[in-house]
């Protein structure tokens, strides 16, 4: 779906028809971010009865920040086994009442994760993970793991797809943004300022920012590849939109009213209602835009979530 936000225009494309869209100075800008096995399962070792740790986040060493269940059993002290040469020992209760497991394993943690753990799907895909999930949620541009969840709107992107769109002139600009399981979490607070963000960590390199300031200097238009890129461009920019190379964590919440200065154009998903990704896409398109362009949606029979269709804002 085309949605234009100067005329209001809605129009239904085809996803390769966005080649057309760019102009030889603009830069597309995606999340490298892989995808991390992250779903560890197991059972418990005081009662044999199954249980579930999500890894949220490295914290040095062995030690992660993960979700758990059940959390009324899983206490500081209690141990996971997910095989017989990997296992998890909670460590301590964090005030959002996650918990610090440390990992303890035969082989190295990063290839014990890899070969023990799962692919962790959207909560809204009711099966389990299957062999081709590892690479069909992953991005063509995917390289470094971190992430709880795929950066979706990078699904829609095939490599001869990319090779296209650089073949008019547009740069491709990498950044690094890892999505933690706070992207999931509704807003349930009737002021939506009143909502929690979890912080995410992002990067960006010197060839990137020094990519992207060059062409929107030069007049090019920035295109942000899904919601986390847009999160990564944000945080990164000055108040006059130039982009900072360098790495931090972010709890940015972008939604209306906000004034963008680093991103011009985005490519998303179709994303559930009350959650933080719809609003940013409200604050970019405006609200009435964003709601009918939904409806239509609705009405048309476009796929929402992580596996559905694009919305291209311009």
């Amino acid at each position: 779906m085309l949605v234009e936000r100067d005329t209001g225009l809605i129009a239904r494309k085809h996803f390769a028809d966005i080649v057309e869209l760019f102009d030889a100075t603009d830069v597309l800008v995606v999340n490298r971010t892989r995808v991390l096995r992250a779903r560890l399962l197991g059972m418990r070792e005081s009662s044999g009865a199954p249980a579930e740790i999500l890894l949220l986040k490295p914290l040095g060493g062995d030690r992660y920040e993960a979700m758990v269940h059940p959390g009324g059993k899983l206490k500081p002290g209690r141990r996971v086994i997910i095989a017989p040469d990997f296992a998890a020992e909670i460590q301590e209760v964090t005030e959002r009442r996650t918990r610090i497991v440390q990992l303890e394993a035969a082989l190295p943690i990063d290839d014990a994760i890899e070969k023990y753990g799962h692919i962790p799907l959207p909560p809204y895909i009711d099966r389990a993970d299957a062999a081709e999930d590892a690479e069909r949620y992953q991005t063509v541009f995917a390289r470094e793991a971190g992430s709880v969840a795929a950066p979706t709107a990078g699904l829609h992107f095939t490599r001869d797809l990319l090779d296209r769109i650089a073949g008019r002139g547009v740069a491709i600009a990498e950044v690094l943004l890892h999505v933690g399981a706070g992207t999931f979490k509704p807003v349930e607070a009737d002021d939506p300022a009143e909502h929690v963000m979890h912080e995410e960590w992002y990067s960006v390199s010197d060839e990137a920012a020094r990519t992207i300031n060059e062409r929107r200097a030069g007049g090019g238009k920035v295109w942000a590849v899904g919601t986390t890129s847009v999160r990564t461009l944000e945080s990164a920019a000055t108040a006059d939109g130039v982009i900072r190379a360098g790495s931090a964590e972010t709890r940015i919440f972008i939604r209306p009213p906000y004034r963008f200065r680093a991103v011009d154009r985005l490519v998303t998903n179709f994303h559930l209602p009350r959650s933080t990704l719809i609003m940013l896409v409200a604050a970019f398109a405006g609200y009435d835009l964003t709601m009918l362009a939904y409806r239509l949606a609705i009405e048309t029979g476009y796929r929402f979530y992580s596996y559905g269709d694009a919305m291209c804002v311009v």
